[in-house]
């Protein structure tokens, strides 16, 4: 099928089924103008001043770092909170919010993003799976007990000549010992995971649901790749489980198992013309 043909085929299955999961990498993102880290030269035009110093993302975001250099490690994650409390999600959030709220069986949300974009366009808080954390949650870096917290009060300034991150950096609120993102990072034994945990059980409770009514599902997953294959491979175990239809919208990456739709676009045009 030709691309007008494969939307058109996206366009049916979506409106014939009864539940929606959205999947999203941080491709999805990109529209709203936030950076996607993909590749090492992706995060180096994203963080010159990484480049410099020949720093790949998997370095800096390590817990290492904030033991080793907590400065420079809050100046990377301070820069991507602000970013992300600045920055308004893009109209194809609003628009898949819309469609899924409209389904009978509902919808749930998948994604590997930590920028709480979702929860910002207005996606209900218990039908979203954040599987690597969530910038807007701190933890002690010890860490000193299974505490987690929301980081709306938090703030971090920035120097940003030198990219370093002012004092006072942000602290633990049960011990006088450094906090840090609630985010799993690379090389990370001391991720907090309990509140992810609960996403995945709420959501594991939905899908046995959707199985046991025999309701249709589709899973659009958008600007998700294979580097880190997470929500790849959820998107394609659940159609697989289920018998539904996955949706896969990536400008790169858009190849599908037989039976599936692949969009070769962006996720905001994704969305845009299969609405159309």
């Amino acid at each position: 099928m030709n691309l007008n043909e494969q939307v058109k085929a996206a366009a049916t299955a979506l409106q014939a089924a009864d539940a929606l999961l959205i999947s999203a990498g941080a491709g999805l993102g990109v529209d709203s103008g936030l950076p996607d880290f993909r590749g090492r030269e992706g995060f180096w035009r994203a963080y010159p001043v990484f480049a410099e110093r020949g720093l790949s993302f998997g370095a800096v975001a390590n817990p290492a770092v904030f033991r080793e250099d907590p400065r420079l490690a809050w100046a990377f994650y301070g820069h991507r909170l602000n970013l992300y409390r600045q920055t308004p999600p893009h109209a194809g959030f609003h628009r898949l919010l819309e469609i899924g709220t409209a389904k009978p069986a509902g919808y749930f949300v998948f994604t590997s993003n930590v920028d709480g974009h979702f929860q910002k366009a207005g996606f209900a808080a218990e039908r979203i799976v954040e599987c690597h954390g969530s910038i807007h949650y701190f933890q002690c870096t010890t860490p000193c007990r299974e505490a987690i917290w929301e980081a709306a009060e938090e703030t971090v300034i920035l120097e940003e000549n030198a990219f370093r991150a002012r004092m006072p950096m942000p602290q633990c609120r049960y011990c006088s010992a450094l906090a840090r993102p609630n985010i799993l990072m690379f090389g990370d034994w001391l991720w907090l995971e309990q509140r992810t945990a609960a996403q995945h059980k709420r959501f594991a409770n939905w899908l046995t649901e959707l199985a046991r009514s025999a309701a249709k599902i589709v899973v659009i997953e958008l600007g998700a790749g294979s580097a880190i294959p997470t929500v790849r491979s959820t998107s394609e175990q659940v159609v697989e489980v289920l018998g539904g239809r996955l949706i896969r919208i990536n400008p790169r990456e858009c190849e599908v198992p037989p039976g599936h739709i692949g969009l070769p676009c962006g996720a905001l045009a994704g969305i845009q013309r299969i609405s159309a």
